[in-house]
């Protein structure tokens, strides 16, 4: 059991690391079958430990470092179905309109913003805040779609964008 009472933050993360960084970047590489991956978030593990400024104690470590690194590989996954879904919806593009490789990067940067800002809406919320916003649908439209109330979908909305102001401005 490591104990921050006894150790500072960067030593107990050091001893975490001497101790289980093989046994996670092998953990990780079974799940993302990927080597270069599994070492990244394998890294990415141990660097948001350190970025933690309480002390911690663990009692099981592996089952803590799991947890972190499970989210990482969500993150992960994620971000690569948003690539595939953005590299599909430009490939039927002529190479003159294609985006360069660093609008492509922006873009991609900004889709992962926009869905972890999404991510924490109920689902109806979700639906109707992006009939609105992306397919410009009104109000009266998106309850008929949706087989809601008009009254459902304003609140819907209103949950949405009270949700992404909170994210953007109170954080």
């Amino acid at each position: 059991m490591l104990s921050a009472e006894y150790l500072p933050c960067e030593s107990a993360v050091q001893a975490l690391y001497c101790t289980h960084h093989s046994w996670l970047n092998t953990w990780l590489r079974s799940r993302l079958g990927n080597a270069a991956d599994a070492a990244d978030l394998a890294q990415d593990t141990f660097v948001r430990l350190l970025q933690k400024t309480e002390r911690f104690e663990l009692k099981a470590p592996r089952a803590f470092l799991r947890t972190i690194a499970r989210g990482l590989v969500i993150d992960h996954w994620r971000r690569e179905e948003i690539e595939r879904a953005y590299l599909e919806s430009i490939a039927h593009l002529p190479e003159a309109l294609a985006p360069s490789a660093e609008a492509r990067a922006l873009v991609l940067e900004l889709l992962e913003d926009i869905s972890r800002l999404l991510e924490g809406l109920k689902p109806k919320v979700r639906q109707a805040f992006l009939l609105a916003q992306c397919d410009g649908l009104t109000h009266k439209q998106i309850s008929m779609h949706m087989g809601v109330s008009l009254r459902s979908v304003e609140r819907y909305v209103a949950e949405a964008l009270y949700h992404c102001y909170v994210l953007r401005y109170e954080t």
